[in-house]
C-alpha cells in the first residue's frame, strides 16, 4: 500500500477560505465518485488538509491505482454536472432515521458525536453527508485539471488500532492547473530530500520490524552524525557554564506522579514495569524530573545559583502507529536537555542567554528562517498543573523576554506544556515546511511540587525556578530535518565522511592507506576506497554517496607525496601536496567552512 503524499507545505496564501472550500467540497466529490463506482464502500470523515482533502472508506478490497483513475474520471464527469451545493439543518432524530434507511453505521458513530445543529450537505439530490462545511455553492466552481488523486494509505477509524483498518484516498485541489503544477513540483522536490530515502541511501539509520516501528537503529555512518552534533552542543555548553549529568532510562511511577506526568501524560507512557504503582517502573519520557532529584541531592545555596544540568537523555514515548514517520516522529528518541535552576532574579538573564545559545546553534546549521512561537497555556482547559500567579509571572516573563530580543514571534494559546509556558522555535526549511525544534520553558510548577529549596543571602530558604531547555529538540527530529535540508550534502564539518582517496591501481594502495591513517589521526574523517572498480566507477559512487573531497591517487601523485583533489563545493582543484590537503581539511572542519 502506498504511503501518504509527502508532507509538502506551500505558502501561507494557499491555506484561504476559498482554498478550504474547494478542497472539502472536492473531498465529497470524490465520496460521491468513489459509492457510485464502489457501492459497497461505506464513508467515514472526509476533511480538507493544509494541501488537499482525504476521505476515509471501508471496503471489502483495497483501492488499486486503477482504482484511483477510475475514481478521478467519475468525478470530473460529476463536476461538470454543475450539481449545486446544498445545506440542510435537520434535528437529530431525523439525521438518524435517514443514516439507518441508507445502512451507515459510521455515520451513526459521527452523529452521536456532533452538537447541534445538525447540518447535511448535499451534491444536487443524488448525494449526502454530515457535515458543518464550509462548501463552494456548486461543482462548477472546481476546476478538474487543478485536481489530483495521490494516493491510498490504510487509515484506523478514530486513530484506535483495536478498530476496523479502513482504506484512505488522499487526494488535492487548488484553485487553477498552474498552482497544482507547483505544489506537484514541490511534492517532488521533497521526495527527492526525504530523509527516510536518503537515510537508506547514504547508509545512516535503518528501521527493524524484529525491533518495532519508530525506534531507529544507527549505522556507523548516522552515528557519526549523531557524535557530531552533540558534540559540537557539549562544547558550545561547556562555554557556557553547564554541568553534564547522566540519569537512568527508567523511574520509579512515584516520580512522575510527583512531577504529574503520570496523571496528565500517562496514555504516551509505556506500560508499567512491576505488580502495582506502589514499586511500579516506567520507561522515561522525560529527563526533567531526574535533574530535580540531582538538584535535590544537597541543600544549595544562593552561591551555586544558576545551576545548569545538561544532558543528552533518551526518553521514550509510546506514539501511536499512525502518527510515526521516519525520524521526525519515533518512540524513542534523544533530547539534547538542560534544566537550569535559577533565582527569581536570575530568571530573565538566564532565559535570555539560552535564548541566544539556541540562535547560535541555528546560526551554525544554517537554520535561519524561523518564528518564535509564545506557547501560552488556555486558560479554558483544565490540563494545567500550578497557580494562575505562577502562570502569569512564567508567561509574562517570555513575552518580556522576546520584545527585548525584538525576536519575530506570535502567540500559540493552548501549546503550552502542563507544568508551564514555553518560547518554541519554529523553523522554516528550504521547502517552506515548518518544525518545531528548539524549546525553552519557564516552569515554577515543579519546583513547588518538588519541594525545592536554596538557601538566600538571608539565610531564608527561597523557591527557585526552572528552566527547561532543548536547542535540537531532539536529535532525531533535528537529524531528519538537516538529510532534508541539505538534501543530503552534508557540509564538511558534519559529514559522516568527509575525504574518501581513490587509488587509480592497486600499485597506490598502500600509499593510500598512509596517508588515510594521517587524516584520521588528525580528526579527519577519512576512508579509501578497496573495491577495485575503475576510477570511473569510485568516483561516480562518491558522488551519489556525497562524499564532499574526494582524492584521486595515481602513480605521479604517490611519487609527489600529493593528491588530485575534486570537491563537490568547489570542483577541481588540481594536485596538491598532502600536507596543505591536512592543513586546509582541518581549518576548515574547525572553522565549519568549506574546503
Amino acid at each position: 500500500m502506498a504511503e501518504p503524499p509527502a508532507n509538502v507545505h506551500l505558502p501561507r496564501t494557499s491555506e484561504s477560505e476559498d482554498l478550504k472550500k474547494i478542497r472539502h467540497t472536492t473531498s465529497h466529490v470524490m465520496a460521491m465518485a468513489v459509492q457510485k463506482l464502489f457501492p459497497k464502500a461505506q464513508v467515514t470523515i472526509g476533511p480538507w488538509t493544509e494541501t488537499g482533502f482525504y476521505y476515509d472508506f471501508d471496503t471489502p478490497e483495497p483501492f488499486s491505482e486503477a482504482d484511483l483513475k477510475a475514481i478521478k474520471k467519475e468525478m470530473d464527469r460529476i463536476i461538470k454536472e454543475k450539481l449545486p451545493v446544498i445545506r440542510e439543518e435537520v434535528t437529530r432524530a431525523e439525521a438518524q432515521r435517514r443514516i439507518e434507511a441508507i445502512g451507515e453505521p459510521y455515520k451513526l458513530e459521527i452523529l452521536d458525536s456532533i452538537q447541534e445543529p445538525i447540518t447535511l450537505y448535499h451534491l444536487g439530490d443524488q448525494w449526502w453527508d454530515l457535515c458543518a462545511g464550509p462548501h463552494v455553492e456548486s461543482t462548477a466552481e472546481l476546476n478538474p485539471k487543478a485536481i489530483a488523486l495521490e494516493a491510498v494509505a490504510g487509515a484506523y477509524w478514530r486513530g484506535d488500532e483495536t478498530k476496523a483498518q479502513l482504506q484512505r484516498i488522499y487526494g488535492t485541489a487548488w484553485e487553477t492547473p498552474e498552482q497544482l503544477a507547483e505544489y506537484q513540483r514541490r511534492k517532488q522536490e521533497a521526495l527527492r530530500r526525504d530523509h527516510r530515502k536518503l537515510g537508506r541511501e547514504l547508509g545512516l539509520f535503518i528501521f527493524a520490524d524484529q525491533v518495532g516501528p519508530g525506534l531507529p537503529l544507527w549505522t556507523p555512518k548516522g552515528t557519526v552524525l549523531r557524535s557530531t552534533l552533540e558534540d559540537f552542543l557539549k562544547q558550545e555548553q561547556i562555554k557556557r557554564g553547564y554541568l553534564p549529568v547522566v540519569t537512568p532510562h527508567v523511574g520509579r511511577v512515584e516520580l512522575f506522579k510527583t512531577s504529574g506526568h503520570w496523571q496528565k501524560y500517562r496514555d504516551d507512557l509505556f506500560p508499567m514495569m512491576g505488580a502495582d504503582e506502589d514499586e511500579g517502573f516506567v520507561l522515561k519520557a522525560m529527563n526533567c524530573p531526574f535533574h530535580v532529584q540531582i538538584y535535590k541531592s544537597s541543600l544549595r545555596s544562593y552561591r551555586e545559583l544558576p545551576l545548569r544540568l545538561a544532558e543528552f537523555g533518551t526518553v521514550y514515548r509510546y506514539e501511536q502507529s499512525g502518527e510515526l514517520g521516519g525520524l521526525t516522529r519515533v518512540r524513542g528518541f534523544t533530547q539534547d536537555d538542560a534544566h537550569l535552576f535559577v533565582t527569581p532574579e536570575q530568571l530573565e538573564d538566564e532565559f535570555l542567554k539560552v535564548v541566544d545559545l539556541i540562535q547560535s546553534v541555528f546560526s551554525a546549521l544554517h537554520l535561519t528562517n524561523f518564528k518564535a512561537r509564545l506557547s501560552f497555556r488556555d486558560p479554558n482547559s483544565d490540563k494545567y498543573i500550578g497557580s494562575d500567579e505562577a502562570w502569569n509571572k512564567a508567561e509574562n516573563a517570555i513575552r518580556h523576554a522576546v520584545q527585548t530580543l525584538d525576536m519575530d514571534h506570535f502567540e500559540g494559546i493552548g501549546e503550552a506544556a502542563f507544568y508551564g509556558p514555553k518560547l518554541d522555535f519554529m523553523v522554516q526549511d528550504a521547502l517552506e515546511r515548518e518544525w518545531q525544534l528548539g524549546t525553552v520553558q519557564v516552569d515554577y510548577n515543579l519546583p513547588e511540587r518538588f519541594d525545592l529549596e536554596y538557601v538566600a543571602e538571608d539565610g531564608s530558604r527561597q523557591r527557585p525556578v526552572m528552566i527547561h531547555r532543548a536547542p535540537f529538540g531532539s536529535l532525531e527530529r533535528l537529524i531528519g530535518i538537516l538529510i532534508e535540508e541539505y538534501a543530503g550534502d552534508f557540509p564538511l564539518w558534519l559529514a559522516p565522511l568527509q575525504i574518501r582517496l581513490l587509488p587509480v591501481t592497486d600499485e597506490q594502495l598502500a600509499f593510500c592507506h598512509e596517508v588515510g591513517d594521517r587524516f584520521r589521526s588528525a580528526g579527519i574523517r577519512a576512508e579509501v576506497d578497496t573495491s577495485g572498480e575503475r576510477l570511473g566507477k569510485m568516483i561516480r559512487n562518491a558522488e551519489k554517496e556525497k562524499v564532499p573531497v574526494m582524492a584521486v591517487v595515481g602513480a605521479k601523485e604517490r611519487e609527489a607525496n600529493a593528491l588530485s583533489i575534486r570537491t563537490r563545493a568547489a570542483g577541481e582543484l588540481g594536485v596538491l601536496p598532502v600536507d596543505e590537503v591536512a592543513d586546509r581539511l582541518q581549518a576548515a572542519i574547525r572553522d565549519r567552512g568549506v574546503f
